[in-house]
C-alpha cells in the first residue's frame, strides 16, 4: 500500500461570492516523491497549497499531512513541513547568514543548521553578502535555505522558478532534484512550466479550473504521450498515398503530407514499404509525440 505525505478527499472552496475555486480535489502526494502540480494561472494551484497548509480555512473536504488530519495535528505537521509560498521574504539588509539566523531563532534550531541549509543550496561564498545583492535566483534559493532549517520531510515550494532566467531555473531544478535524491525529502512543487516538471517530477497532478484532470507517475503521464503519437509522412501525393493505405487509420492529408497513429515500429516500417511498392515517393517519415504541453492542452480540453 502506497505512503501518502500529503492526501486531500474531495476538499471544496469557494469565494465569497459562491465562485468555485476548487471542485473534488483528491490529491495523493506519495512519499519520496518530487510531485509536479501543473496548472494554468488562476488553475487553484496556490489555493491549494495554502490550505493544505493551514493558511486558509477549509470550507470542505479532508486534509492529511502524514496520515494525519490537519484539523488535529496540524502543528506537529507543521514541523515537519518547510515552505515557499509566492514571493520569498527576508530582511534585504541582513546578510544571507543573518536572515538565516533571524529565522533559526524562531524555530528554535540548532546553530550548525545555519552553515549546513547554505551548503545544500550553494550559497556558502555568498553568506555574508547582504541580500538585497543577491540575484533573484539566489533569493530564490535563499529561500529555499530557511524552509530548510527545520531539516523537515516535506518541502512546498509554490512556482520556485517564477521569473527567473534559464540559469536560475537550471539552478533551482537540479537543487530541488538534489533535495530529493541526496536529502530524501518529498517536496510538493507548483508550476505552469510543463517542460520543467517534465525534467524533474516523479509524479505529476493537472489541474485546470479547480479539478484535477491527471494525478500519476510521470511514467504514466509518458505512456499516455506515447499513445497520442503520430507518424508524419511526407510523399509527393499525399492524396493518391493515403488512398493506397489499407488498414492504416490516415488523417490530415495536406498537399504533400498526412499522419497516422503511431503502432509500433514494426508497423510503420510496413506502411513505408507499402507506399514505395506502390510507386509512391516518400521523402520523410517521422514518429511525432505530443509533447507535454500539447499533451496538457489536450487533456484540460476534454
Amino acid at each position: 500500500m502506497k505512503s501518502f505525505i500529503v492526501e486531500t478527499q474531495r476538499l471544496d472552496y469557494k469565494f465569497r461570492s459562491g465562485q468555485p475555486i476548487l471542485q473534488q480535489l483528491d490529491l495523493q502526494v506519495p512519499e519520496g516523491s518530487i510531485y509536479g502540480f501543473l496548472g494554468p494561472n488562476g488553475a487553484g494551484k496556490t489555493t491549494t497549497l495554502r490550505l493544505i497548509l493551514g493558511l486558509l480555512k477549509n470550507q470542505q473536504g479532508v486534509i492529511r499531512l502524514f496520515g494525519n488530519s490537519i484539523e488535529t495535528d496540524r502543528i506537529k505537521a507543521m514541523q515537519q513541513t518547510g515552505t515557499l509560498i509566492e514571493s520569498p521574504s527576508f530582511y534585504l539588509h541582513l546578510t544571507g547568514k543573518e536572515n538565516l539566523e533571524v529565522f533559526r531563532l524562531s524555530l528554535g534550531c540548532p546553530k550548525s543548521r545555519i552553515d549546513e541549509v547554505l551548503k545544500i543550496v550553494g550559497l556558502s561564498s555568498a553568506a555574508q553578502k547582504k541580500a538585497s545583492a543577491y540575484s533573484l535566483g539566489m533569493k530564490q534559493r535563499l529561500a529555499i535555505a530557511i524552509a530548510l532549517l527545520n531539516d523537515p520531510k516535506l518541502l512546498v515550494l509554490d512556482e520556485p522558478t517564477n521569473g527567473l532566467d534559464p540559469s536560475g531555473i537550471i539552478e533551482t531544478r537540479e537543487l530541488i532534484k538534489k533535495l530529493n535524491r541526496e536529502e530524501g525529502k518529498t517536496i510538493l512543487v507548483s508550476s505552469h512550466l510543463l517542460t520543467e516538471m517534465e525534467k524533474m517530477a516523479t509524479h505529476i497532478g493537472i489541474i485546470h479550473k479547480g479539478k484535477l484532470l491527471f494525478q500519476g507517475s510521470m511514467q504514466e503521464l509518458q505512456k499516455l504521450q506515447a499513445d497520442k503519437a503520430m507518424v508524419l509522412v511526407e510523399v509527393n501525393d499525399a492524396q493518391l498515398a493515403s488512398q493506397l493505405l489499407d488498414g492504416f487509420p490516415v488523417q490530415q492529408v495536406n498537399g504533400t503530407q498526412f499522419s497516422v497513429q503511431f503502432e509500433s515500429r514494426e508497423r510503420t516500417a510496413q506502411l513505408n514499404k507499402t507506399l514505395v511498392q506502390q510507386g509512391i515517393e516518400v521523402y520523410q517519415v517521422s514518429v511525432e509525440q505530443h509533447d507535454l504541453e500539447n499533451l496538457f492542452v489536450q487533456i484540460t480540453n476534454q
